[in-house]
């Protein structure tokens, strides 16, 4: 377990350039800034420290952290602290601000006429009610753990040092992937707007392959833009969120309105569910996506002034006004246009078209841009966030745990992961984005509820042996049940006898967990109701959504976790454990002088 007191790791994030002579102040950065580790001081170091691996696995891979750690001495690296300015008004606009984007423009009408139907409102319904089951699970946490490294600190300190480092690659290639997609989308609704068609304002290169030869510089441009102002201050980024958020929420409303004003009950009335629950539940696994976005917020609770108030109502507020407005705009969408009528890609714009208001496809785009405008700040706040505090645990290079004086902001981070998004923007199509996002988007979300569940039942040292047995195997079952029902889903077609096996085993384990485990611990200001049953009841929901995902993205995956592996075997094992083992130091060194100085002195 990792241990340490107030004073952080020196080699844990200083800034290079606020002291000393002129020469520091030029130097941007130097190997120190990316490995200041003992094990990485000479090539003897790192021979050595290749052959103690299988030493400091057996140390590092279930090493928990504790919440004093993630509040204390990991944000102490960062030397200095990042402004507390948010309120919950604040967190609203930003949770708005970092989901609704372009998803209900794509991806509604593609669910409505080849999946739902009119049904389609259901399905929104249903995967915005699992949307805000990761939300509450969030929420509990961020809390708890008001630190900006969001769900890597979660699941730093409840499942531990190494299944946090693959979350952490897992979130560093959801927000690139995320940050390129809605990069490249700006510049194809800009180009909507301006009357041209989506690829116009792109660089068709014929050297390179395809899916990576349109080269888009105003994804780059627009990028470096929202970098500044992510850079700049929290605070101005929140106003512009918060105006630019409501004017995208008025146009969205405009929508909704007009749209109605062309109606056909009819629509709905005739064939509500023409594909059935399948279609339904099978929409509903697409829409999620719509949803994503939301878990950025949680990274800003080191920057807000009350946590235990501001952030239930910021995420769980958002997330509701968003569901409303879904499942709004879609039903406006239906009884616009018979479902079969419904344009998959351009849905919105031709259902105005078709009702004699051409001019109303010039507002969709206006609104989609907006949106879109929103959430590239949102993602790029939250990526560098996340990124600071994994930089404190030297998992990630801790160049990148600097907080700027002045700005109170991670502006190198912020400018690295610009970057970072800005290189996969300018090259890679929107169809190779859309598909790497889904997999690590949900396997995250299904951690972070895997390990509320444990925070609320296992604490080391008060747990029961027993206990602990139990509710290894409960949690196994309910994977287990949730991967088999997802399982069963894909290859049934229709089929339902094997839920019949599935669920109730879901069911008896989340019931036997309930009655025969002791909870270890409850939360302090804010929890999730209903525990067990609404943590387990988001991980079969996000298992079942994985269920939905080509085999082609967990090809992609598996090859994506096999690199973080051999990262982690050569790079950050090493980095985390020698930043572990002198925190520790530090710890053991103070201790030792406060015994010492609480000694009655001798009288001779």
């Amino acid at each position: 377990m990792e241990n340490g007191s107030g004073s952080g790791s020196s080699s844990g994030g200083r800034s290079r350039g606020g002291s000393g002579n002129g020469v520091n102040k030029i130097c941007i950065c130097s190997k120190e800034d990316f490995l200041p580790e003992e094990s990485f001081k000479n090539w003897g170091n790192y021979v050595h420290a290749l052959a103690s691996i299988k030493t400091r696995l057996k140390d590092r891979l279930l090493a928990r952290s504790l919440d004093r750690h993630e509040l204390e001495e990991m944000r102490a690296r960062s030397e200095n602290e990042m402004k507390k300015t948010l309120n919950w008004w604040d967190l609203i606009w930003f949770g708005i601000g970092a989901v609704m984007g372009a998803g209900i423009f794509v991806l509604t009408g593609e669910a409505a006429r080849d999946l739902a139907g009119p049904a389609v409102v259901i399905s929104y319904l249903i995967s915005g009610v699992s949307a805000l089951l990761s939300v509450l699970c969030y929420t509990e946490f961020a809390v708890e753990l008001p630190v900006a490294g969001g769900s890597f600190a979660y699941l730093r300190v409840e499942l531990g040092d190494f299944m946090a480092y693959i979350a952490a690659g897992n979130i560093l290639f959801e927000y690139i992937v995320a940050g390129a997609s809605v990069a490249r989308s700006w510049t194809s609704y800009f180009a909507t707007l301006c009357n041209h068609s989506p690829n116009d304002f792109r660089i068709y290169a014929h050297s390179l392959a395809e899916n990576y030869n349109q080269l888009d510089p105003i994804a780059v441009f627009v990028s470096f833009v929202a970098c500044v102002g992510a850079a700049w201050s929290i605070k101005a980024s929140s106003r512009f969120n918060s105006i630019t958020s409501i004017i995208h929420l008025v146009v969205l409303v405009f929508i909704l309105v007009a749209g109605l004003t062309k109606a056909n009950t009819s629509n709905f009335t005739t064939d509500f569910t023409p594909f059935g629950l399948h279609g339904i539940l099978k929409a509903s696994a697409v829409l999620f996506f719509a949803y994503v976005g939301f878990d950025g917020v949680a990274t800003l609770g080191e920057e807000t002034k009350n946590p235990g108030r501001d952030i239930p109502i910021g995420l769980i507020g958002s997330m509701v006004i968003t569901i409303v407005t879904y499942c709004g705009l879609a039903a406006t969408l239906c009884l616009m246009q018979p479902y079969s009528q419904i344009d998959p890609d351009a849905s919105f714009s031709v259902a105005f078209q078709a009702a004699g208001m051409n001019w109303a496809k010039f507002i969709v785009a206006l609104g989609a841009l907006k949106g879109m405008s929103t959430v590239l700040l949102a993602n790029l706040l939250g990526q560098a966030r996340y990124f600071t505090h994994i930089g404190r645990t030297h998992m990630a290079p801790p160049i990148l745990a600097r907080i700027n004086a002045k700005t109170g902001t991670p502006v190198t981070a912020t400018i690295i992961m610009t970057v970072a998004n800005s290189l996969v923007a300018f090259f890679t199509s929107l169809d190779v984005l859309a598909n790497l996002l889904s997999i690590s988007t949900l396997f995250i979300f299904s951690l972070v509820a895997l390990a509320l569940i444990v925070r609320r039942y296992y604490v080391t040292g008060e747990t029961s042996a027993t206990d602990r047995n139990k509710l290894v195997g409960f949690l196994t079952l309910i994977v287990g049940a949730s991967i088999a029902a997802a399982v069963y889903w894909v290859l049934s077609n229709g089929g339902w006898v094997g839920y019949v096996v599935t669920v109730p085993i879901w069911f008896f384990a989340t019931l036997g967990l309930q009655l025969t485990v002791k909870q270890a611990k409850n939360p302090k200001l804010w929890g999730v109701p209903l525990v067990p049953w609404l943590p387990s009841i988001s991980i079969a929901f996000n298992i079942f959504i994985l269920g939905s995902i080509d085999g082609e993205s967990f090809i992609r995956f598996s090859i994506w976790t096999l690199v973080l592996l051999v990262y982690y075997i050569f790079v950050a094992l090493h980095a985390s454990y020698d930043a572990a083992k002198e925190t520790e130091s530090i710890a053991n060194a103070e201790t030792y002088m406060e015994a010492g100085s609480n000694k009655t002195p001798e009288v001779g």
